[in-house]
């Protein structure tokens, strides 16, 4: 297969814990062309969608974290050329991102098979789309408006406070009746009622961690990343110092899992990250989702093989 990987700058990537590195090797170990570029590299030229990628070789084993690829030069390559585009790009969901799944989309009808689907990543924001499986959350309360996150601060004392469009912990508040600085915190978070942010119930069990569940092609692989704060802090997310153990998954996760996994496949969706709490689902990751390299340096499971299986499956 000839593939093309959307990524942030590769000199950017932390190849010890990145996932897109984990599917580049299974695919290069596998024989596979591969291919790079940059969001920015996106063109409609001559009716067409079109790339400015360039070829990638893996050096194995890596010189050292930051010389661990040889790259060709830029080709100028229609998105249809390619047997699959893996769009790997990180948050944050700008107004640029949404142009990419515009591009992409349109490449899609031209021919061009797209991972995931750019549709689905755009319809699907990763902390609102849980709304749509009430089943699942915790309370959860959606607005801009100050006086609605103050009820909810009244009526369960203790709620978690996060904007839309963030990622790796960035941004989100813990917020208690008590605190003196509730105001200020709604106000830097809406920016004075102009910004739409997510409120849920605070979850004591983020204490046993914040667990990433990793769907692929609609089947939940049979571990979790369970990513457990730092003394001191109430966010699991390993950019922000929690600690990754990978555990089996419950009878809870796997229905959560089960119930999600067929229909978000269903809508091009073949790489997914459910972040689950306890019981409870708190987002869908359908951007870049991570956790494959370390499920699989604890269990032996070939996580990327799965993915490039899926792939291979689509494809063939």
């Amino acid at each position: 297969m000839k593939l093309a990987f959307i990524l942030d700058p590769l000199d950017s990537i932390k190849i010890g814990k990145d996932s897109s590195y984990a599917m580049m090797c299974e695919a290069a170990s596998r024989h596979h062309q591969l291919y790079t570029l940059q969001q920015s590299g996106l063109a409609w030229k001559n009716h067409q969608v079109i790339g400015f990628a360039r070829s990638l070789t893996l050096i194995d084993p890596p010189d050292n974290p930051h010389r661990w690829y040889e790259e060709g030069v830029i080709e100028e390559i229609p998105l249809t050329e390619f047997d699959a585009v893996l769009m790997r790009k990180d948050p944050p969901f700008d107004t640029e991102y949404i142009y990419s799944t515009y591009l992409l989309e349109l490449a899609e009808r031209q021919g061009a098979y797209v991972v995931n689907s750019p549709r689905g990543i755009r319809d699907h924001n990763e902390k609102l789309a849980i709304t749509e499986f009430p089943q699942f959350i915790p309370s959860s309360l959606v607005t801009s408006q100050e006086q609605l996150i103050l009820q909810f601060l009244a009526e369960h004392k203790d709620i978690i406070l996060k904007p839309l469009d963030g990622m790796g912990g960035a941004g989100i508040f813990r917020m208690q009746n008590t605190d003196h600085n509730i105001g200020v915190i709604i106000e830097t978070l809406t920016r004075y009622g102009t910004r739409t942010i997510m409120a849920q119930r605070f979850l004591p069990e983020i204490r046993e961690g914040d667990k990433r569940i990793l769907l692929i092609a609609g089947k939940p692989v049979d571990y979790a990343l369970a990513r457990i704060p730092k003394p001191g802090e109430t966010r699991g997310n390993l950019a922000v110092g929690g600690t990754g153990k990978v555990q089996p998954l419950s009878a809870r996760d796997r229905k959560i899992s089960e119930e999600l996994g067929q229909i978000l496949y269903a809508r091009g969706l073949m790489l997914i990250g459910l972040d689950v709490i306890g019981n409870h689902l708190t987002e869908i990751n359908v951007t870049s989702p991570t956790g494959m390299r370390e499920i699989s340096d604890q269990t032996g499971i070939n996580v990327a093989g799965l993915m490039i299986d899926a792939l291979e499956q689509n494809i063939h």
